[in-house]
């Protein structure tokens, strides 16, 4: 008798301990719904917002090619295409930091620091236009500034350029393969196409844009407390589209002078400098936020290296906005969702 009244209590412990069980779980997926329910408002409105990434930046002037992109590769790491053969695109480019050297200026052949902060060659061939000041239309045209710059790549003109890449052999054999239907094939326009063709395919999904795609689950919840936060913010007045940014102009300090914020040393005109149009005062190219959390310093002349700090002058300079320490916190934290794969080009 007691060791059935004994095996009957073991029966009903277990019992009580399953229900207790089933109803953490049940806790759990009701919790887990509350989530997707708090957050599917934003999803939906994040997916009007932004965009995903194409696995490459197509230019019908310049169509893709494995040929081109393999010379275009060899010359934006060749410190050839520099006065005194210490310098290639990717000294002030580096692939390895993702597309920026991380300093405030480059340091060019000379010794000497450039006058603005080298933007990042990652997702570039997207943005509306090229350099700060959106001078130049696209990559190709980018290309060739560096080279023939003073300050930068010093190379006297054009026809050095060709001069040492005609000398070599296999540089002669790679121009053959990538333009075949040229006469000339080595001239300064095929190297600009060349190594435009490269950055095309520098291009860094992250796991943002699963999300944006559908992933509902490629966020955390976290995340998207900041994605929320930086929209509620009116940070997607200038960052938004594919490239959260690189699609518009705007001038540097709607509310206030960007200098005294950021301790500038030097006030920069921006785009002013190209159209000497007033209307063109501090105004310059929005970047794109991909990789921000890897491509301090920030701003067109590096001279704030935190990202909380860049954050909270932007609020203040363009929305007039005072953030908390929590806001900035969250928003830090949707950004680092920014940050993408090295891409496809560089793994062989």
């Amino acid at each position: 008798m007691k060791r059935s009244s004994f095996l009957i209590l073991i029966i009903l412990i277990l019992f009580s301990c399953q229900n207790e069980n089933k109803k953490e779980v049940i806790k759990e997926e009701v919790k887990q719904e509350t989530k997707a329910n708090e957050f599917a408002e934003l999803d939906k409105q994040a997916r009007t917002i932004f965009g995903v990434l194409d696995k490459e930046a197509v230019n019908p002037k310049n169509p893709i090619t494995p040929e081109k992109v393999a010379l275009g590769k060899k010359l934006y790491f060749d410190k050839l295409l520099s006065l005194d053969k210490v310098q290639s695109c990717n000294t002030c480019h580096n692939v390895e930091t993702y597309g920026v050297d991380n300093k405030q200026f480059s340091i060019g052949d000379k010794g000497k620091p450039g006058g603005r902060n080298s933007p990042t060659t990652f997702n570039a061939a997207f943005h509306i236009a090229q350099f700060w000041d959106g001078r130049e239309p696209d990559v190709e045209a980018q290309a060739g500034g560096p080279m023939l710059n003073p300050v930068e790549m010093a190379m006297p003109n054009e026809k050095e350029v060709i001069k040492r890449l005609s000398s070599d052999k296999e540089y002669k054999e790679m121009f053959d393969k990538a333009f075949p239907n040229d006469k000339q094939k080595i001239n300064f326009e095929n190297v600009k196409k060349a190594i435009g063709a490269f950055e095309r395919k520098l291009v860094t999904p992250s796991k943002f844009d699963k999300y944006i795609a559908g992933d509902d689950n490629a966020l955390s919840p976290e995340e998207k407390k900041g994605l929320q936060t930086f929209i509620n913010s009116g940070c997607i007045s200038c960052h938004s589209g594919k490239l959260l940014g690189g699609n518009m102009f705007q001038k540097f300090g709607l509310f206030g002078n960007y200098w005294e914020f950021t301790q500038s040393k030097k006030i920069d005109n921006g785009k002013f400098d190209v159209t000497k149009k007033e209307e063109d005062k501090y105004v310059f190219k929005v970047p794109s936020l991909r990789n921000i959390e890897k491509t301090f310093p920030y701003f067109h002349d590096g001279s704030v290296k935190n990202l909380e700090d860049a954050v909270r002058i932007m609020a203040k300079l363009q929305n007039n906005k005072d953030l908390t320490d929590t806001q900035v916190k969250e928003i830090v934290t949707f950004l680092k969702t920014l940050t993408g794969e090295k891409p496809e080009v560089l793994m062989n």
